[in-house]
């Protein structure tokens, strides 16, 4: 693309199918993002998504529009003005913040003014399934403290009954992917008290969300694909308690940080999300999450392989990826190399259960 540019496609394999209510995942698809500056290289990744009308070369395309600036003029604020909110905007400006960090020699956490990354207990998910499939899934997981259960409109009751019976002192979420209707949610409102679900993500579609307004809900009532950025969250005042905050939506950490302000400014809980993909795009989302009172960030959990040094499961709590990875200070590169994939960090990850496909 550039000499100090680069964007490029890259496929990581599930250890195991993943399904939504939307379909049948096998590998995530992200673009990865280098920005050069002399030895350094700033990173980035996004998770182009089909739902908000990205793909892989959507994306690249509108990276290589930055093609224009000269590499000193490309910095957070003028990618603000210069992309919208979004994949593409977040794999850049996820790679400024790696490089700003490698050129101070200080870590991303001490740039924002906090300490080091704390570990998260982060949500593990169980994709959607048959009823006996996704309870064998959740007795693996049953000793974590949160799970998050994807469903759709067919028999959503079954499924979550299932997941509690296998999985009975866990948190409980639950996620439809904007399957429900608002008359399917109320006939769920016992259900969901019995079960004790702290919280049910998207359950309409988001052009629909004003039909939430008065309805008493048993449970917190999240904001996903409703809530992209801060100047949404006027309009989900009284039809959401939380918003789920993804860095692909907000294009990035600048953007997310804002949201996360003016959020809990307007009295929303915050969740943190993510799109299937790898540890890199997951090391700036932690700094989102160590502010979250639910996180989900289990995306590299479900990969065959993950970047050397990525994050992973130590007694139920998601442990940092390496400095080395992204934002540490630290990294400085001779050669800026095409990826290729590459072997699992160690300690090794805590795969998903095959029973979850």
């Amino acid at each position: 693309m550039l000499p100090w540019l680069s964007a490029v496609p890259r496929s990581w394999p599930l250890a195991t199918p993943f399904r939504i209510s939307r379909g049948l995942r096998t590998t995530a698809e992200v673009v990865e993002v280098h920005i050069r500056d002399g030895g350094r290289i700033g990173r980035g990744e996004s998770t182009p998504y089909a739902r908000y009308g990205e793909t892989i070369d959507s994306v690249i395309a509108q990276v290589e529009t930055l093609a224009r600036l000269p590499s000193a003029a490309l910095d957070r604020a003028q990618l603000q003005r210069m992309l919208p909110a979004g994949a593409a905007r977040n794999a850049v400006d996820s790679a400024l913040w790696d490089l700003e960090s490698q050129r101070r020699g200080v870590p991303v956490s001490t740039l924002l003014g906090q300490t080091d990354l704390p570990c998260l207990p982060t949500a593990q998910t169980i994709g959607l399934d048959t009823a006996e499939r996704m309870a064998e899934a959740a007795r693996g997981h049953a000793h974590l403290d949160l799970l998050k259960i994807k469903v759709g409109a067919d028999d959503p009751a079954r499924l979550i009954q299932a997941v509690r019976d296998a999985a009975p002192q866990a948190r409980l979420m639950v996620d439809p992917n904007e399957s429900w209707t608002i008359d399917l949610l109320q006939a769920m409102q016992p259900l969901l008290a019995a079960t004790r679900v702290e919280l049910v993500e998207q359950p309409l579609p988001a052009g629909e969300d004003e039909r939430l307004r008065g309805f008493q809900s048993a449970t917190l009532l999240c904001a996903d694909e409703s809530c992209h950025v801060a100047e949404d969250l006027p309009r989900l005042q009284d039809l959401y308690g939380v918003v789920n905050i993804k860095l692909d939506k907000t294009g990035g950490l600048t953007g997310a940080l804002t949201l996360l302000d003016a959020a809990r400014a307007q009295g929303f809980e915050i969740m943190v999300g993510c799109m299937g993909c790898s540890s890199l795009a997951i090391a700036p989302a932690l700094h989102v999450g160590r502010h979250a009172h639910f996180v989900d960030l289990d995306g590299p959990l479900w990969l065959r392989d993950d970047h050397p040094g990525g994050v992973h499961l130590v007694g139920g709590l998601l442990q940092p990826p390496a400095s080395m990875l992204w934002g540490g200070g630290g990294r400085i590169e001779v050669e800026d190399r095409t990826p290729t994939p590459i072997a699992p960090a160690q300690p090794p990850r805590v795969a998903p259960s095959p029973l979850t496909a």
